[in-house]
């Protein structure tokens, strides 16, 4: 506590603390929406099994707009990438540099869940358990490892993708947004294979907001989001228009995958989920004073920096701790399993989600330093440079194009290897709970990475740690 004491104390006073608190709200509001809506039972071979309450509960539907927040994410990252791009370039480094730094803080937690759980699958074969069991463990306790491996192909093109928004700005994410259009279009016409355009043109025409976000920061006196006016028109048009698409248009109401449903907002996004992000960013200009003023407090500025130390720990794990949870009063017979949405079940909520916070503050506790000590020195440190302070005065951000394009190829090979990990069957007979070939590229990637990391560039100044 006193480190966060430290680094509160420390944080600049041009700090964008908001965009720290939503994406500790993002994070957090997405772990309890898994817990909250997991339905646990038995299989046929008396097994434990879980999966989502959603499909036995249609009015929980419009409730999804509020508990999908992956946008509110992905805009936070926007304006974080952007603005430890920046710094990094403002301090003589270059592209690469500014990659591999995000790469440890993403990789370095991944890295030790993905070892952990290949190590006690594999613990497990020994003891004789079967390997389509042991598939079915680890696919749920990597289901989070989706989402990462959509963010892990947007950020290596954050310098291009940010240069794009210098150069035409909003047209960029507008652009975008009509490629997702096009795509939704396909899917609604059994093409659903040139609909996989928009796993990366709708995380990127998010991400894309971000950078709106930060260039509006930057510049001297100009606030954003603007104006609570704004905010109001956004939140409502949204609103409105959210409610066209899933009444009058083709879109589901819910925001979040329901087995079933004939087309999936979320994966890929569609075009709805896009005006769900402009509602979203609504909200977020509309509440933006008054947690401006609660965030001025030591107290809850505090809980915000210690909650980001470990937000992706916490992400990478909150599916394990229920596994976890799950294997454990299974073992002593104390597992309930009421009917959905029954009073019971709705009862079962309360001590359910305490019980899995321990078990997640647990595993918090034994691997949320490997993601703080990656972090660290990240939050004292200004995150936003001066206007023109990104466009160095010489051509060392342009340098080393092996070294950029291994630590671009480095980022790919992992984020393919979860990508192939996500669409591996999860009862596939897997001796190491994931696919081999996945392992493989996953720690190629990784390990690429972390050589480039451990060997810096000697021919310039390294700078300082980048702002996020």
């Amino acid at each position: 506590m006193r480190r966060v004491r430290q680094l509160a104390e420390r944080t600049p006073a041009d700090r964008e603390r908001y965009v720290d608190l939503l994406r500790a709200v993002a994070i957090t509001a997405v772990v309890l929406g898994h817990w909250t809506v997991a339905v646990v039972g038995y299989d046929a071979a008396g097994r434990p099994t879980g999966r989502s309450a959603l499909p036995d509960l249609p009015w929980a539907y419009p409730l999804t707009w509020v508990a999908q927040v992956m946008p509110v994410f992905f805009v936070v990252g926007g304006f974080a990438n952007a603005a430890s791009l920046a710094a990094r370039r403002a301090r003589g480094g270059d592209a690469a540099d500014w990659l591999l730094d995000r790469s440890a803080r993403l990789v370095r937690p991944t890295t030790v869940l993905v070892l952990v759980l290949a190590a006690g699958a594999l613990v497990a074969r020994l003891a004789g358990v079967d390997p389509s069991t042991t598939r079915t463990v680890v696919w749920f306790a990597t289901v989070p490892l989706w989402f990462l491996a959509a963010y892990l192909l947007v950020v290596p093109l954050t310098p291009l993708t940010y240069a794009l928004h210098r150069r035409y700005g909003l047209a960029v994410p507008v652009v975008m947004a009509a490629l997702v259009g096009l795509g939704d279009l396909a899917r609604s016409t059994d093409h659903a294979g040139l609909a996989l355009g928009n796993y990366l043109f709708g995380w990127l025409a998010v991400h894309q907001l971000g950078y709106v976000w930060y260039d509006a920061r930057r510049k001297v006196g100009a606030r954003f989001p603007p104006a609570r006016g704004v905010g109001w028109t956004l939140l409502l048009g949204g609103l409105t228009v959210l409610v066209l698409l899933t009444t009058v248009g083709p879109y589901p109401v819910s925001m979040l995958n329901v087995p079933g449903e004939p087309l999936d907002n979320a994966a890929p996004p569609s075009l709805a989920l896009l005006v769900l992000t402009i509602t979203q960013l609504g909200l977020i200009m509309v509440l933006r004073e008054p947690a401006e003023r609660w965030l001025r407090r030591p107290g809850p500025w505090q809980a915000v920096i210690a909650v980001n130390a470990v937000v992706l720990t916490v992400f990478l794990w909150h599916l394990s701790a229920a596994i976890l949870l799950v294997g454990g009063l299974d073992a002593v017979g104390l597992l309930p399993t009421p009917p959905v949405g029954s009073p019971a079940w709705l009862a079962w909520r309360v001590p359910w989600l305490l019980m899995l916070a321990v078990v997640l503050a647990a595993l918090v506790a034994i691997f949320g330093p490997v993601e703080a000590r990656a972090g660290r020195h990240r939050l004292p440190v200004k995150d936003a440079a001066p206007d023109g302070a990104d466009r160095p005065s010489d051509a060392r951000h342009q340098r080393h194009p092996l070294r950029a394009g291994l630590a671009v190829a480095g980022f790919v090979a992992v984020g393919a290897a979860l990508v192939m990990n996500a669409v591996t069957p999860r009862e596939a007979a897997e001796p190491l709970g994931l696919p081999v070939p996945a392992l493989l590229a996953y720690l190629a990637g990784a390990g690429v990475l972390r050589v480039l990391r451990e060997r810096p560039d000697t021919r310039g100044p390294t700078p300082p740690a980048s702002p996020r």
